[in-house]
């Protein structure tokens, strides 16, 4: 194979001088003739001792160790200060947005070249419109792109063109790649991460003083057309370890970056040949994109911080995103072996954590073969190499990556490993035990709440499912199937649930750890009822094996996360986006054609980056504020993470409709009304749906028969714990009512960050709703099972919300109403517990069946008005079904038709942690 890898030089972080050594560089900076301007020139920058070699230093220069920052090496210039190093910088000072005349050319061209196409923006640009109104700067979609490529721009895109010898393909071979050491070196100088960058130096295997600069890779081949002859691509993108992963999980935010379209080569020889020649490919291009990261790895490099100072970086690889397939390509073995551990088919249902498959296991393996067969003889070296469960790849790129290897950094991935997995697996183990009817009828009855997916015609009938699909199933599927699936199935299932949700958690201790491994402990225990009930089946019938890989991977999960971390900042879902926005998107606005698909792709994604980065940078430096993003240590409640609006809202913040992206979660607690404990936020609209309703108006609306009962021991309850009275009478007031409210917490894993606010509905009967559209609740009241006391004692309580309201005086009135009345309120219908988690161990749910009192009225619902505030958490009830669902219940009667139901602690993460941890 012919290709050429540019050798890493030791250069000047300032002026790109190349020098021998690193001390040669630290004392040119140190020297009188620095290349540093006067007033930015550091004072005596230290060298490590571990740099200096085993020579002595001729240096008598200190340095001071910064514990979480490594050592600093002076001042630089960062992303926008390189910006200003471009050509027509010099114009730039006279016209901030040059070539465009002004802000608002700008802003008109930017939209043109974002939202319409090549011949669309032509038709514009005629339009007769501009006879009589000034017309832009440029006057053709040609002229237009080309000022907009002609922005200042880093890590420019190449072409390089390899060539197999001896081996000839369909078509040439083209690598479109950029150094992924530039990109590197871009991301860590943005000034725009710089709330949300940590450096932290890794002393133990890095010499003293250096900052480690963690690698994240994400790979995977996708299909940009479906038809016969369908166009594939396979990027690679990188981001860094540094930046928090609340950034790197989100596309908006350009925290990853594009560095390489792989070539999908098809070679002219025997089918048995095709997968190694493109395997061998593939890592030989990943090398090429990657030779100065690893050469960055060993000998380290200067790179310039987003706050401008220079530090002595280590780039090793810590994480390879992939799907599992990728995943053997990468650690170079065979599709019947863990690309993990040294498990093979047959060991992968055993629940049995295997040694590490090491990368210098791997490469012994490989070099013991190549010393007895050409690497180049295919046949024989392919055979060999599956004897041993090696694919036949003979250099595998991360070979001279310092410190990597596959068993580390092909970290537990959750959306291919848990919800691929189970959706390929313990969904269709369901269908085949419940039945398809029976559990598309279970999830069709289900009560509708907001902002969650119901399945309206099932979920059998869906072939093609995301990511968020799979976990909208995931959410009610063990609770659902009760009574329809034998014990021990459903105990196997639950355990599988569990342990998904709990590697997702976004923190871990060693409780949960020790959590999520008894939960796969407690799955291998029960799968042999999977087996019992024939549920696991293949082509040929039902299976008696788990010989599944997705399940082996998972007895690796905990040793990942107690290396890396957290699971969730490597989950695919953020390289599944980003071959939508990458890939796909990129095909309608090209000409479509497969002969220079991705050089058009490239050079549109090289114009919406140096689009991006100039919008913000002439944002700042047209209003004449500083080009650094100043550190912020603010301790305040966090609703979203969207950097650049952060900094923007902070130092511009009339300008914050120029950033793109994730946008503010809507923060109740600012001025919504709030719990006593102030750990809950409500909002209800400041006009209510009814703003006069009666006693007898909400009897016949609402059909509460014993709302006036429950409001009188309501208020005898608070005039005599409060000392208010009031002449107040209640059963001729007047009410305002509500259909619904918000209600809002803190994440109960990072308190700092206020979670997206969630409706509760209370709608009256109606046509579409006969018996009302009312969810549950959680409630701190004082009282005890099914009789209201307000004297008793305190305890959560389950209830359905079926009146939003609160009293209301008229105009001409002279009376004040006390302080208990003067507040929203709830009208309730109350759920008393029958059974705790350990009584159903297959569950491990609280039960829970309606309260009903017998009165004057007869036989009903027993029900409470409490505050709005005594609201803790909004849940969701499953019904008991039974053996059979009632084909008469639909989803808008579901609630009120069962009496028995079980509280869905997997109702959302957060809903899991708080009922599996604070509930009580």
């Amino acid at each position: 194979m012919l290709i050429s890898v540019h050798t890493f030089a030791r250069l000047c972080p300032n002026c790109s001088e190349e020098f021998p050594s690193i001390e040669a560089i630290v004392l040119h900076l140190n020297s009188q003739s620095t290349c540093w301007p006067h007033e930015a020139r550091p004072q005596q920058l230290p060298v490590p001792p571990g740099l200096r070699g085993s020579h002595p230093s001729t240096s008598d220069t200190t340095g001071h160790f910064h514990p979480r920052s490594g050592y600093v090496f002076g001042l630089g210039k960062n992303l926008f200060d390189r910006l200003q190093e471009d050509q027509y910088n010099y114009r730039r000072k006279v016209n901030t947005y040059y070539p465009f005349h002004d802000e608002k050319e700008w802003e008109l061209a930017r939209f043109l070249v974002e939202n319409l196409n090549q011949t669309q923006i032509d038709k514009f640009l005629k339009l007769k419109w501009f006879n009589t109104h000034p017309k832009p700067s440029f006057t053709s979609k040609d002229q237009l792109l080309d000022w907009m490529d002609a922005l200042p721009c880093f890590a420019e895109w190449k072409v390089s063109n390899l060539e197999f010898t001896g081996y000839k393909t369909i078509r040439p071979i083209q690598l479109i790649w950029r150094d992924a050491l530039e990109v590197v070196k871009q991301l860590f100088s943005d000034p725009v991460f710089a709330n949300h960058i940590t450096f932290q130096p890794h002393i133990d295997c890095l010499p003293l003083g250096a900052t480690q600069v963690p690698i994240i890779l994400g790979s995977d081949k996708t299909p940009v057309t479906r038809t016969t002859g369908g166009l594939e691509m396979h990027p690679i993108f990188i981001t860094i370890g540094n930046l928090d992963s609340e950034v790197r999980s989100k596309a908006t935010l350009r925290a990853w970056r594009c560095i390489a379209y792989m070539p999908i080569a098809k070679f002219r020889v025997h089918p048995d040949y095709q997968t190694i020649l493109q395997a061998r490919l593939w890592h030989k291009c990943v090398d090429l994109v990657c030779a100065n990261l690893k050469l960055a790895a060993k000998t380290g490099c200067f790179m310039t911080d987003p706050s401008k100072l220079i530090r002595y970086v280590f780039t090793p690889l810590v994480a390879h995103v992939c799907d599992l397939p990728e995943a053997c390509m990468v650690a170079t073995v065979s599709k019947n072996a863990s690309p993990l551990t040294m498990a093979l088919q047959e060991n992968f249902g055993d629940g049995v954590l295997y040694p590490p498959r090491t990368g210098q296991h791997t490469l012994q393996l490989i070099c013991e073969i190549s010393k007895t067969i050409d690497v180049w003889d295919l046949d024989k070296f392919q055979k060999a190499a599956k004897a041993v469960n090696l694919s036949g790849v003979h250099m595998p790129y991360w070979r001279d990556w310092m410190f990597a290897c596959p068993s580390v950094f092909l970290a537990g991935e959750i959306l291919h490993t848990c919800l691929k997995f189970f959706a390929d697996h313990p969904l269709n183990w369901t269908k085949e035990v419940v039945g398809k009817p029976e559990l598309d009828a279970r999830f069709i009855t289900q009560h509708k709440r907001v902002g969650t997916r119901h399945f309206t015609k099932g979920i059998t009938h869906v072939n093609q499912m995301t990511g968020r699909e799979h976990r909208d199933i995931q959410r009610t599927i063990v609770a659902s199937i009760a009574g329809a699936a034998p014990p021990r199935f459903i105990r196997a299932l639950r355990a599988l649930v569990e342990f998904i949700y709990l590697a997702q958690n976004p923190v871990h201790s060693a409780d949960t750890l020790l959590s999520m491994t008894q939960a796969l402990s407690d799955f291998h225990t029960f799968k042999d009822a999977i087996i019992e009930a024939q549920a696991r089946r293949g082509k040929k019938g039902s299976k008696e094996d788990f010989f599944i890989p997705k399940l082996e991977l998972l007895q690796s999960f905990r040793g990942t996360v107690e290396r890396l971390g957290t699971l969730m900042q490597f989950s695919a879902d953020m390289t599944e986006r980003l071959l939508i926005t990458h890939c796909k998107d990129l095909f309608v606005r090209t000409n479509r054609r497969a002969n220079n698909f991705v050089e058009q792709s490239v050079r549109i994604l090289n114009r919406q980056e140096s689009m991006e980065l100039f919008n913000l940078y002439a944002l700042f430096h047209s209003r004449g504020a500083s080009l650094v993003n100043v550190i912020s240590a603010e301790d305040e409640a966090v609703t979203t993470v969207n950097p650049a609006l952060s900094w923007v809202s902070r130092v511009l913040p009339d300008e914050t409709h120029s950033v793109h992206g994730p946008r503010p979660v809507r923060n109740h607690f600012l001025k919504g009304i709030l719990s006593g404990d102030a750990l809950t936020a409500f909002h209800l609209t400041l006009t209510p749906d009814f703003k006069s309703l009666s006693p007898t108006d909400i009897h016949s609306i609402y059909s509460l028969i014993d709302f006036d009962h429950a409001l009188s021991q309501f208020i005898r309850h608070f005039s005599l714990s409060t000392g208010e009275h009031t002449r107040w009478d209640h059963r001729y007031g007047r009410f305002s009512a509500w259909k619904k409210f918000r209600l809002q917490l803190h994440s109960a894993f990072q308190p700092r960050l206020i979670m997206p606010s969630r409706v509760v509905q209370a709608y009256p009967p109606g046509e579409s709703f006969p018996l009302g559209n009312c969810d549950n609740v959680l409630v701190d009241i004082t009282g005890d099972d099914g009789q209201i006391n307000y004297i008793s004692y305190s305890a959560s309580r389950v209830a359905q919300v079926r009146l939003v309201f609160q009293p209301t005086l008229l105009h001409a009135s002279n009376l004040v109403l006390p302080s208990y009345l003067s507040c929203p309120l709830l009208y309730i219908q109350y759920y008393h517990f029958v059974a705790r988690p350990n009584d159903r161990p297959e569950l491990a749910m609280w039960t829970v069946e309606c309260s009903y009192v017998e009165d004057q009225h007869g036989k009903h619902r027993c029900g409470g008005v409490v505050p709005l505030t005594s609201v803790t958490h909004a849940v969701e009830l499953i019904p008991e079904y039974g053996e059979k669902v009632d084909e008469k219940i639909s989803s808008a009667i579901c609630l009120e038709s069962y009496d028995r139901f079980f509280l869905n602690n997997f109702a959302d993460k957060e809903s899991y942690h708080t009922l599996s941890t604070e509930f009580a």
